[in-house]
């Protein structure tokens, strides 16, 4: 369990942030919906965007933690089902098929299905993921604290939004099993607290489950997964610097500023 401190939100409301932080006072944790500057107060914890966070973590001494870019290149192929490439935006533009397009992290361009790199929006050069174009019939988000599947959330269906609780879903017991075989093998990649977003992919002949992407537990939307135990993943991802741990040391995107804790 995170040791007790205070919840810092960015301004933009968002019904995540509402139901985090409904989930912090339970706790008896403070709720700050942050403005400008704040200084002189320890123990904080994050949650929002990470534009806003670039001009607030280090007067709030927030060490935020996230997956390397090309954390998806990383994984086995059995993983992940379809072939991925770190690359850039640049190279993208010369793509003559359709393509997967997204940012790593950063939503600098809008991640979708582009027809050519013609198609692709302008703007300066930018790390990007390039993937063949696949198929999901529905896809999950979980909610990861030390290699653990704390709570998650169905999120889509055929790509059309449909939140629906991971508990008592038809699919549990699969995500499960999934999720458990990937972080047994492959969980030291990734930070202690994380998103994990897996689905089941669907083509002519089979289904099979594969990782959508990870994503930073201190932005992004629960869904229809429990708040409570969200916040558990949200609170270890973006928490003071002084209790930043070497093993998560790799995964701090503002990690010269933080001492590890050991």
């Amino acid at each position: 369990m995170t040791k007790q401190g205070f919840l810092a939100l960015a301004p933009q409301y968002t019904t995540t942030s509402e139901l985090l932080s409904a989930a912090a006072r339970r706790r008896g944790m403070d709720v700050e919906v942050l403005g400008g500057r704040v200084t002189g107060r320890r123990g904080a914890h994050y949650y929002g965007a990470p534009g806003f966070a670039a001009h607030v973590v280090d007067d709030l001494e927030v060490a935020l933690l996230e997956p390397s870019d090309d954390w998806l290149t990383t994984l086995p192929y059995e993983y992940v089902g379809r072939h991925i490439a770190m690359s850039t935006l640049g190279e993208a533009r010369h793509l003559s098929r359709p393509a997967f397009v997204k940012p790593p992290r950063e939503k600098s361009f809008p991640a979708a299905v582009y027809p050519t790199g013609a198609d692709l929006p302008p703007g300066p050069d930018a790390p990007a993921l390039i993937s063949e174009v696949v198929t999901w019939a529905t896809e999950f988000r979980l909610y990861v604290l030390d290699g653990e599947v704390r709570t998650g959330s169905q999120y889509t269906t055929f790509g059309r939004l449909d939140a629906q609780p991971l508990k008592g879903h038809r699919h549990e017991a699969a995500v499960h099993d999934f999720a458990e075989d990937l972080l047994t093998r492959c969980g030291e990649s990734l930070p202690s607290a994380v998103v994990l977003d897996i689905g089941l992919l669907t083509s002519d002949h089979a289904a099979d489950w594969a990782v959508v992407e990870a994503n930073m537990a201190w932005f992004g939307n629960c869904y229809a997964a429990s708040p409570d135990r969200a916040l558990d993943a949200v609170l270890r991802s973006a928490g003071p610097r002084t209790e930043l741990t070497e093993r998560d040391r790799r995964y701090c995107r503002n990690a010269g500023d933080a001492a590890p804790a050991g």
